[in-house]
């Protein structure tokens, strides 16, 4: 019952339109002065802190650094010449183009909202101008660039490191299968609607322009390597990756002539505020995390779902349908900092793999990106694209379907998320 009413609160809260960070503190506050506890507000401070202050943690701004230098510095126009020499001419022409350009960056950004909005604009105006729909254009868009935080680097994954201490490294290997199979479900849906949706395909390339924007693009195209590389070889660590990234970025923005000096005032800036919004949600969510913790609300889940003789495929089943809920409402970092205190303790409970649940986790949380009324990528394709979330939502299920199905596949597939962690880096 008292599970029930805190999470009730924070609801109603997220529904009067509280910002979730405040929300979540307000919640803690609320039932710790309501169960006569309200000499632990003093913890408050410390608890917002601590949460904050994990190295890990430090991977977060330089990756969201990383990303807004590669949309400034020129590289999203070379990554898509190369992506639409390698398979613009198949089924779906510019759409295909789209999946693989989006698959690519995703080894340089990190951030689904990075790919929709920086890359996202110059694949849609290409698409539009080449006589795509706009609505099917803008659905497309928002779905390939989910892809981005699967592959590594990703932002999700150094979320959900630090918050449960499993190897960053690990997750970010884990992440390589299940994001190329969702380049592939996308790319399946986008050839059986190529015919019925008239889309347009492009002349197949000749092999000067291939070997030209192969050239072009071949520094951008180091980045995963250079990331992954160095973590495997150990150079240097997951969050030093992201200070690798982020130097790289701006290495190639200076290289390529396309970033100047003065543009890097205004990339701080932006890099500062999405840091700051991400971190100050992290700092409101430690306080409300240690309210669980107080209040033995895992233990309680976990006494519950004993006594009902639950197995892990019911325990993942649960999981898929809580955060596709939550994914409706809430941005997809707050739902990992709520939930993942408490569905930790009851994943170890059941034996269910911690790396195979952070790739679930990090799937389910892309769903929620294209679902509405808060899906944060089609919020990001509509506000450059003029299609309104209405018919983004109506066009977006053929993705969003093998989007889901590749997640529930993984979910009860473990050994596809985990094979390369386990062959590469042990168990």
């Amino acid at each position: 019952m008292l599970t029930l009413m805190i999470f009730s609160l924070l609801l109603v809260l997220i529904i009067l339109n509280v910002p979730i960070a405040v929300a979540m503190a307000l919640t803690a506050v609320v039932f710790f002065v309501g169960l006569g506890n309200a000499s632990l507000l003093t913890m408050l401070p410390q608890r917002m802190y601590a949460s904050t202050t994990g190295f890990t943690l430090l991977a977060i701004p330089f990756f969201i650094l990383a990303a807004n230098l590669m949309n400034t510095g020129g590289v999203t126009s070379r990554i898509f010449r190369f992506a639409k020499a390698m398979v613009g001419h198949i089924a779906g022409g510019l759409g295909q183009v789209c999946v693989i350009a989006n698959v690519i960056f995703s080894g340089m950004s990190g951030s689904a909202i990075a790919d929709a909005a920086g890359l996202g604009q110059v694949l849609h105006k290409a698409m539009v101008d080449n006589g795509f729909q706009p609505r099917f254009s803008a659905a497309l868009v928002a779905a390939a660039a989910t892809i981005g935080p699967v592959i590594p680097p990703s932002i999700p994954f150094v979320l959900y490191g630090a918050l449960t201490g499993v190897s960053v490294g690990k997750l970010f290997l884990a992440g390589f299968i299940p994001g190329v199979l969702m380049a592939v479900a996308i790319m399946a849906a986008i050839a059986v609607l190529a015919k019925p949706y008239r889309l347009p395909k492009e002349k197949r390339a000749s092999l000067r322009e291939v070997l030209f924007s192969t050239k072009a693009a071949f520094l951008p195209l180091l980045t995963p390597v250079i990331i992954i590389g160095g973590i495997l070889s150990g150079i240097f660590t997951p969050t030093e990756a992201a200070v690798v990234a982020s130097l790289y970025a701006l290495f190639l923005g200076f290289y390529y002539g396309d970033l100047k000096l003065k543009d890097l005032p205004g990339i701080f800036w932006i890099s500062i505020r999405q840091t700051v919004s991400l971190l100050f949600i992290i700092a409101a969510a430690g306080f409300f995390g240690w309210l669980t913790i107080h209040q033995k609300i895992p233990d309680q889940i976990i006494h519950s779902l004993t006594t009902m003789s639950a197995t892990p495929g019911v325990i993942m089943a649960m999981v898929i349908v809580i955060v596709m809920t939550l994914g409706c409402f809430l941005e997809g970092n707050a739902i990992f900092i709520i939930t993942i205190p408490i569905f930790i303790p009851i994943a170890q409970q059941f034996g269910i793999d911690l790396i195979n649940f952070g790739v679930v986790m990090t799937l389910l949380i892309m769903v929620g990106n294209l679902t509405p009324p808060v899906g944060m990528c089609l919020f990001a394709v509509s506000s450059f694209s003029n299609v309104n979330i209405g018919a983004l939502s109506r066009e977006i299920w053929p993705f969003l379907l093998g989007i889901f199905i590749v997640t529930v596949v993984i979910a009860y597939v473990p050994q596809i998320s985990t094979f390369l962690p386990d062959l590469l880096m042990g168990r």
